[in-house]
């Protein structure tokens, strides 16, 4: 990388973290804002608060990445065009499509970041956070990472390994205790599905491959049935810290569960949207550089930067509410996941190259 480009890069790294960080801090406020009313249940002090809310950084940094990209890249473009170096790496022979390759290297680094994010970071991250939480305000559930989510319900004490998009529930073992609290029973199911789903009714659990032990006197007898109804009046809320969201999961998990359900034929698109956008997602940082190169002026001397930032968060507001937008509309009117996933980075990509041609030109 040459010298130039180590410069032109730095500067656009430089402006687009700190961007990141204000908008970081922002969101930290709203999120302490909107726990502030929390504490207090159970063990939740303003000391777990922070650490919860410190925990939602990396899911917001996720979704602010390519906004960040964006006002990085306008702010630091436009200071080199105020002090004229802009113009000087252009009459100096650099042609615009070298220009064009150093703002999608720092692009790309972002990028990159935003794939590492969403694949990694994100779910593991997201889910320890919900789960702390939970601990803290709930006295009767013990969520972790490993043992799943543990419910205490009457004599009974509940295990949840995982719980599915498709509110289903995998991996339960229920230990049923007398009133002197020794255990009597002990059930384990693979499988559980909420027999009335539609009215939202959560009191009765479909049970599957079912194993019951009873323990006697003397000795345990052990039972086998295809499938059990379960009384169990567990609130879904209570089971949400186990929901895995399908923007929540990475891609080859989602790729595995959308073939579950085709294998099922059952509806996939709302999870072969999440598919697509998890992919095209980090190509929205590439695209929102180019956006911040198209609308850089050539000339800031007179220009007005806070009405120019004002600009580039509207611009990236529109691009994440035509996300959205294009997502509903998909399940709404049957557009293909892929398009409306990928439409809105080719619309702005499209808008960005036609812009840079139209100021070449002048």
């Amino acid at each position: 990388m040459s010298l130039l480009n180590r410069y032109v890069v730095r500067q656009l790294t430089t402006a687009t973290l700190y961007a990141l960080v204000a908008l970081l801090a922002l969101y930290f406020f709203f999120d302490v804002m909107g726990q502030i009313g929390d504490v207090g249940q159970g063990s939740y002090n303003n000391a777990k608060m922070l650490w919860y809310v410190t925990l939602q950084i990396p899911a917001h940094a996720y979704e602010l990445m390519p906004l960040a990209v964006l006002i990085g890249g306008l702010v630091a473009l436009s200071q080199l065009a105020a002090h004229s170096e802009l113009t000087v790496i252009k009459t100096s022979g650099v042609r615009l499509r070298r220009i064009i390759g150093m703002v999608l290297q720092f692009a790309a680094v972002f990028a990159v970041a935003t794939l590492l994010l969403g694949e990694w970071i994100v779910p593991a991250v997201g889910q320890r956070a919900e789960q702390f939480k939970l601990n803290a305000t709930q006295d009767k559930i013990s969520a972790g990472t490993r043992s799943g989510i543990w419910i205490k319900q009457n004599n009974d004490i509940i295990n949840v390994a995982e719980m599915l998009p498709d509110s289903s529930l995998r991996d339960i073992t229920i230990y049923r205790h007398n009133d002197n609290f020794e255990l009597t029973e002990t059930v384990h199911a693979a499988a559980a599905t909420p027999l009335h789903a539609e009215s939202g009714n959560d009191a009765t659990w479909h049970l599957q491959q079912v194993r019951r032990t009873e323990l006697q006197s003397n000795r345990a007898v052990a039972a086998h049935a295809d499938t059990l109804e379960w009384p169990a009046a567990v609130s879904r809320q209570l089971l949400n810290v186990l929901l895995v969201e399908p923007e929540q999961m990475s891609i080859a998990a989602l790729g595995t569960y959308v073939q579950h359900l085709q294998d099922n034929h059952q509806q996939t698109t709302r999870y072969e949207l999440a598919w697509w956008r998890k992919i095209s997602y980090p190509l929205a940082a590439l695209v929102m550089a180019l956006v911040a190169l198209a609308f850089t002026p050539q000339q800031t001397r007179h220009g007005n930067m806070g009405l120019k930032l004002f600009f580039g968060v509207c611009l990236g507001l529109a691009f994440h509410f035509a996300g959205r937008l294009f997502g509903f509309s998909s399940q709404l009117y049957g557009i293909p996941p892929f398009l409306a996933a990928i439409l809105p980075t080719l619309l702005f990509a499209c808008l960005a190259v036609w812009l840079i041609r139209k100021q070449e030109r002048r």
